[in-house]
This record gives structure tokens, sequence and C-alpha cells, in this order.
């Protein structure tokens, strides 16, 4: 690679006002991760936090995602300057963070996303200098993508005091989390009135920042998050990809078995 595949595609699409696409990798295995791939996602998140993942599976599915063309991101365990550092240092072009409640957290996180004279990041990028050249210190801070999660009541009690922190790129909201701190069963989505006004607050806030709003999300939900105006939507995860999908054909094979179906493949 050279260097000027160290541009981040995706933040250049939420400067334009575009949306993303994302698939979320729960498991370390890299041949499924190889496979989705080749899948026009705009960005590929390993997730360190609950997902099935430690550092060393998240390398080798870097590795094996090496001639995807979508952005690499991680979701690390918590708000936590090591294992930052450490992903990036891997390869990461962007970093989602968990349960950033306030403004001092907020800062915590883009310190650790930042070189000085912008933040704290030590300087040992041993995978990403080699993948993006001798130049990836100077273009980094620009380039990589610091992402806070909004899930609590609290987050959005701060909302304004978070988004105002120069250096962040994005927000993500974590629904489920986000629920169950405003005492509603967890989900991907939820009518509450509490819940919507939330959503409406973090896409406004972000609106009038030029901030991407993004959230997690699910195939029955996505449209409706892109509707909204979310720029940062993911769609599926490997495991639920892969559960639909099996689902989906053995109901097609049954289905043409009770009506009497050739035999010949149903795909």
């Amino acid at each position: 690679m050279t260097n000027a595949e160290a541009s981040n595609a995706l933040k250049s699409a939420w400067r334009n006002g575009e949306s993303t696409l994302g698939l979320w990798i729960s498991t370390g295995n890299p041949s499924t991760a190889e496979v989705l791939g080749d899948v026009d996602f705009d960005y590929i998140n390993i997730d360190f936090q609950h997902g099935l993942v430690d550092y060393s599976d998240a390398v080798t599915v870097m590795q094996a995602l090496v001639a995807s063309e979508a952005v690499l991101t991680c979701r690390v365990p918590w708000n936590e300057p090591g294992i930052i550092g450490k992903v990036l240092d891997a390869g990461a072009m962007g970093v989602i963070i968990p349960m950033v409640n306030t403004q001092a957290e907020a800062e915590a996180a883009v310190r650790a996303c930042r070189y000085a004279p912008q933040g704290a990041r030590s300087f040992g990028p041993i995978r990403a200098g080699r993948l993006f050249g001798p130049d990836y210190a100077s273009t980094a801070n620009e380039e990589i993508a610091c992402i806070p999660m909004i899930e609590t009541a609290e987050a959005i009690g701060n909302l304004d005091a978070i988004l105002d922190v120069e250096g962040i790129d994005a927000v993500y909201i974590g629904p489920a989390d986000l629920s169950i701190s405003l005492g509603l069963p967890p989900g991907v989505d939820n009518e509450d009135a509490s819940f919507i006004g939330a959503l409406d607050a973090v896409l406004a806030g972000c609106k009038a920042r030029g901030i991407a709003a993004g959230i997690h999300s699910a195939p029955g939900v996505a449209s409706k998050r892109l509707e909204q105006g979310f720029q940062m939507v993911t769609v599926t995860s490997d495991t639920q990809a892969a559960v639909s999908g099996a689902i989906s054909a053995l109901k097609r094979v049954r289905s043409a078995e009770e009506g009497g179906g050739s035999g010949q493949s149903v795909y």
C-alpha cells in the first residue's frame, strides 16, 4: 500500500453529507471476514467490547481484510488509551469508544486518538506505518476517525458539551444501552418518546456542528435510520448475516419441497 491509501473515505463521505453503511465483525474468524470483505460495505468494524475478539484475533482479521475496499474501524472495550493506541497502530482508521458520558471523557477519547500537540497518542505504528507509508504520522491526526458512543441518559444530558469537544468526527449511538438507561427494554429500536427524543437530539446536535451521527442497527431498521439522517449505520454483523442466510436458504428449500419443486438448485 502507499501513503495515499491512508486517506479515510468515511470522513470524506461524512463531510460531503453522504451516508455510510457498515458491517460488524463479532468473531475472530479470518476466513469469514475475508469473504465478507468483498461485500460492498463502506466500513467494517471489529468489535472488541462485546464481540468474541481479542487483539491478536483482530490483527489476523485486519490482515484478512487487507484487500477490502471498506474502511476498517474497531470498537474498543473501553475509553482507555492503551487499547485505542494499539488498534490504531495495527491499522484501524477509526475507533468507536463506548460509554462516553461527559465532556472530560470525550476529551480523553480524542487525546487517545491523536498525536501531540492535538493529543497524547504514543508513537509506534507497527503495522499502520507499513501499510500507509513513512508519512503516516503526519496525516494520522487528520484521517483517523474518533467516534465516541452516546448510549446513556447521562450522555444525552451532557450532549452539547460532548459534541463541542474538538476532534470528534462522529458519535455512535448504542440503542440497546440507551434504551436500558432510559428504563426501556434493550433493542435496536424503541417507540418510547424518550428514546425517539434522544435520537432526535443527537441528530440535531451533530447537524449543527458538522459531526456525523451514527447508530447501531439491523436490516429491518437501517433504512429508517438513513431516512432520519444518520450518516453511519451498521446494517448487520457476521453472525447475524450467517444466521439469516441459513434461515433464508432452509426456508426456500422447504418451500420448494412442499410445492413439489424439481430438485434443482434454489440458489
